[in-house]
């Protein structure tokens, strides 16, 4: 397929996928309250973030809590999941977008945290909201490879620093309507974290085999957004065209390897109602077989696709058809096929 990379896994399965939530509730009435001086003075409307993006709340870390720990718990509670050892790993993958400095790795405190052994590779894959999945299919070819046995891809995000900042600078009275509205999209980001546990299938027949999927690139757009703790800056509606092309495009393309028309279960990265609805009529889904999330979690980057798996997965019952599917700023995009 030219401009498209398919790739297809033959022994590769998710055995356990888990999250850990932070405790603190966050609603958009409470952020907006915080802005009410400058919404007044932009004259914008209230309730803008339930309205607009469909956003009634998000979570952040309560005192005592942060991403690493939760990263460390959600990985203990899919380790115990899936049963395997933690000195059975032999990758451990970070994709968060959060990250408290730029070196060490954080991959090195979470492996350290999870008492995995020296043998394990560990090392962060950053591509903005794609993270999980691109780790996932790392893991999955590896596996295939004869690399690893055992690898275990997890991500955890805290957007309390990029909200306060956002927050700060659009209270100044230099900032105008374009300026707030490019801006909008770090209000409606939230913290959590997940982890998966990744193994064989010639060693795990109950595991949810990784049939592969495809990815696809739009990089001339990679200025519609641009994050940062500072603050995260978006051409919403640039990005939202973009993005969609992005996505149609490559699943034209990959109908002639793929069928994805009939899944049991679209598990899409989640950013707003915008885009979800955007999404499910390009792509002409069945809207009733997209769970959503970002009502109550916001957008938690990367780690909402396997978060709203975490919460969908009783749901599932073996057979089922799943497809992960995401759009990273850059532009990327990667659908991943899961047999239930």
């Amino acid at each position: 397929m030219a401009g498209n990379a398919t790739t297809r896994f033959s022994n590769a399965a998710l055995l356990s996928v888990a999250s850990t939530l932070p405790s603190r509730v966050t609603t958009s009435a409470d952020i907006e309250l915080r802005l009410d001086a400058s919404l007044k003075r932009l004259r914008l409307p209230g309730s803008l973030l339930e309205r607009v993006a469909g956003v009634t709340e998000r979570r952040n870390w309560a005192e005592g809590e942060n991403s690493d720990d939760a990263t460390v718990a959600a990985g203990r509670r899919a380790l115990d999941e899936a049963g395997i050892s933690a000195s059975d790993i032999g990758l451990i993958v970070n994709t968060s977008v959060t990250r408290k400095h730029l070196e060490p790795s954080v991959a090195v405190r979470l492996h350290h945290g999870l008492g995995l052994p020296s043998s394990a590779i560990n090392f962060d894959l950053a591509n903005a909201c794609l993270g999980f999945v691109n780790g996932t299919s790392l893991a999955a070819g590896m596996i295939d490879a004869g690399q690893i046995r055992y690898a275990l891809i997890v991500n955890g995000e805290d957007a309390d620093e990029i909200q306060d900042n956002t927050v700060t600078r659009l209270l100044r009275d230099d900032v105008g309507r374009d300026g707030f509205m490019s801006e909008f999209a770090s209000l409606t980001l939230g913290s959590g974290a997940a982890a998966a546990v990744i193994g064989p299938v010639d060693g795990h027949p109950e595991g949810h085999r990784i049939l592969g999927g495809v990815t696809r690139a739009a990089t001339q757009f990679h200025e519609l957004c641009v994050g940062s703790t500072d603050g995260m800056f978006t051409d919403a509606k640039a990005l939202l065209k973009g993005g969609l092309d992005l996505v149609v495009s490559a699943w034209k393309e990959a109908s002639k390897e793929w069928n994805w028309g009939a899944m049991d279960r679209y598990i899409t990265h989640q950013v707003s109602e915008v885009h979800t609805s955007a999404i499910v009529k390009a792509a002409k889904l069945d809207r009733r077989r997209v769970p959503i999330t970002f009502p109550w979690l916001g957008n938690v980057g990367p780690a909402s696709i396997p978060i709203t798996l975490a919460e969908e997965k009783e749901r599932l019952k073996k057979g089922d058809r799943v497809l992960l599917m995401g759009v990273g700023s850059g532009l990327n995009t990667a659908m991943m096929e899961l047999a239930w």
